[in-house]
């Protein structure tokens, strides 16, 4: 991707899945990668995994101050954030009736407000410094219902609103986009569905299989470069037509 070379990434939720997959395509394009993870078992693994990484950093992304002092280390490691992919997320599948106010605050906390904590920290340097580039995480789930899922699916549509703010007033010198895949198979997916429920899904997607990591994460690497340049506040949405039809498409 044109532009890529030498920009100075910040990922979060960046050890394992999308964002592991994420930090390995920008590392390929030259860039210089920093990531942010509240697992030690994932930030041992990325470490292992992607031995170039210029800083595996530990934060919640729900705890401000943990945000902060994660970006003040990116920062000394990195000397600048030119890209922030603002990717860390949780989902719990359960029924609307039976979600309790805990597991409630504890999705939000973690997918909009973390979202929104991780943006304007990075979007006050992004100003500062003149230019830059966001990009949040959201979802198919924050753009048409899904059962089994409001919480999380209210927390990405958020995020989308958030995004389109963002670019309205961060502009000209950041541009913010939103990326919503649709079914990903990563290991937190893997931990809610069993083989049928996938085999299901995947019954439900035309392209008849859910998306890699590094499709996600190719999706990120172009909206960060400068092929994208006039593209701004938008959701991209990447999901193997799953969404495209009505009823008639299921």
């Amino acid at each position: 991707m044109r532009g890529l070379e030498e920009k100075r990434v910040l990922i979060t939720g960046g050890a394992s899945g999308i964002g592991a997959a994420t930090a390995e395509r920008f590392l390929e394009e030259g860039c210089q990668v920093c990531v942010v993870d509240r697992s030690s078992e994932a930030r041992d693994a990325i470490c292992q995994q992607l031995p170039q990484l210029v800083g595996v950093l530990d934060a919640d992304v729900s705890q401000l101050d943990q945000v902060q002092t994660a970006f003040d280390s990116a920062i000394a490691a990195l000397g600048a954030v030119d890209v922030l992919i603002n990717n860390a997320g949780i989902s719990i599948r359960h029924a609307f009736l039976d979600i309790t106010p805990e597991e409630w605050e504890r999705v939000l906390a973690t997918n909009l407000t973390g979202v929104f904590y991780v943006a304007q920290t990075a979007g006050r340097h992004m100003v500062a410094q003149g230019s830059g580039v966001i990009l949040n995480m959201a979802s198919t789930n924050g753009i048409v219902g899904y059962p089994n899922y409001a919480d999380y699916n209210a927390s990405k549509a958020g995020v989308i609103e958030l995004t389109r703010s963002m670019a309205l007033e961060l502009a000209p010198g950041v541009r913010v986009n939103a990326v919503a895949p649709g079914f990903v198979l990563t290991p937190m997916q893997q931990a809610e569905y069993t083989d049928e429920m996938l085999a299901e899904v995947n019954r439900k997607i035309p392209l008849q299989r859910p998306a890699r990591p590094e499709e996600v994460a190719a999706l990120f690497a172009y909206l960060a470069s400068d092929d994208a340049a006039f593209i701004s506040g938008q959701v991209f949405t990447i999901d193997g037509a799953e969404t495209a039809g009505g009823l008639i498409s299921h």
